[in-house]
């Protein structure tokens, strides 16, 4: 056989063609859910309980939102509150800390065991009611296509960030997450926000070593402040131990300062990094792509409250990203009974599960 000749360089396309899709053995499934948190689990536990075989798909690990909560956090909340799928959540104290909420969701992924596609986003939803196609790319940018009968938005709201709209917000000194403290001993951090986790950052800056400085335009700290945290920070301020700036806004953030507008006038700080926890909201664009309808004022994805199903024929959506913009209205104590919901649901749609897939997948 003649040995093909090369294209010549002026022949050769300028982009390569798109990478193939994969098909996987396990590609297609009843109920695909995005989002691995507690909700999205919540929802496969369920709907393999009624069941149907279900597959969970997210662009990070699993319970990738309280991965990413800071190292030492303490949920406000008691341990059977965060339960999923009626597995025991045990902890040593009061109230579970963000290792143990891993080690818990981590049990009942194994326990139940969930089909989980971490590291995959989910680019496309197309189709229509019981033959609906999803297309993610992975880490290394394959592309790989799925089918489902039906499909859960479970995508939450953590990933991100409310942007405050002032020059200096995309400096490599400005974060809209706090990790832990070590990286800022003996440094001038600033932080933005008075609610919960502005409050938990300022004190565990302090405590470390960093001169803290909060802004915040209320008047005080928020009312939905953890009980045991806010005589913390109101005290640390009386004291002077963290500079405080109400009814103030950060006007513009430098290289190494912070311009602030307070009620006294302007106020120019030194600064080596800030800190804008101004809280998060979903990924409305992609609750768009996937036909949903919004409410204009609140962002609510439009859906029959009792079974969640949305104004798309076979698209569920369940978490925190039912409330739309007001994201304090749903948490995992109360999304996680969405799953349930969901699954009653589906049930009477599809007329009962596939008789070849376990009931209880214990």
């Amino acid at each position: 056989m003649r040995p093909l000749t090369p294209l010549p360089v002026e022949s050769t396309p300028e982009t390569l063609p798109r990478t193939q899709a994969h098909a996987r053995p396990d590609s297609s499934t009843d109920v695909l859910v995005v989002g691995a948190g507690p909700t999205g689990m919540a929802c496969a536990i369920e709907a393999q309980k009624a069941g149907f075989k279900a597959l969970i798909i997210d662009k990070g690990c699993l319970v990738n939102s309280i991965y990413h909560y800071p190292i030492n956090m303490v949920f406000f909340t008691t341990p059977e509150l965060l339960e999923i799928g009626d597995v025991p959540f045990t902890t040593s104290l009061a109230k579970p800390t963000r290792l143990e909420a891993l080690e818990y969701y981590r049990r009942v992924a194994e326990h139940f065991h969930l089909h989980i596609r971490q590291y995959e986003w989910v680019k496309t939803i197309t189709g229509e009611d019981g033959k609906f196609r999803v297309t993610t790319t992975d880490r290394h940018d394959a592309i790989h296509d799925y089918s489902a009968r039906k499909i859960v938005l479970a995508t939450g709201y953590y990933d991100l960030a409310n942007q405050i709209g002032i020059p200096g917000e995309n400096l490599d000194k400005v974060f809209h997450y706090y990790r832990e403290p070590h990286p800022y001993f003996d440094t001038d951090v600033l932080i933005i926000g008075g609610k919960n986790s502005a409050a938990e950052a300022a004190l565990d800056l302090w405590r470390h070593g960093a001169r803290v400085t909060l802004v915040h335009r209320g008047s005080q700290m928020h009312q939905h402040v953890k009980y045991w945290v806010r005589p913390d920070i109101e005290n640390r301020i009386k004291a002077g131990e963290i500079s405080a700036h109400f009814n103030s806004r950060v006007q513009e953030i430098g290289a190494d300062f912070a311009l602030l507008q307070t009620p006294s006038g302007p106020v120019r700080l030194k600064n080596d990094f800030v800190f804008a926890l101004t809280g998060y909201h979903p990924d409305y664009d992609f609750l768009r792509s996937a036909g949903i309808e919004l409410s204009s004022e609140q962002m609510r994805p439009v859906c029959d409250p009792e079974n969640l199903e949305s104004n798309v024929p076979g698209i569920y959506v369940a978490g925190v990203i039912v409330a739309g913009s007001r994201t304090n209205e749903i948490f995992i104590e109360n999304g996680r009974f969405h799953g349930k919901l969901i699954a009653s649901h589906l049930s009477e749609k599809l007329g009962g599960g596939n008789p070849n897939f376990p009931l209880d997948a214990t």
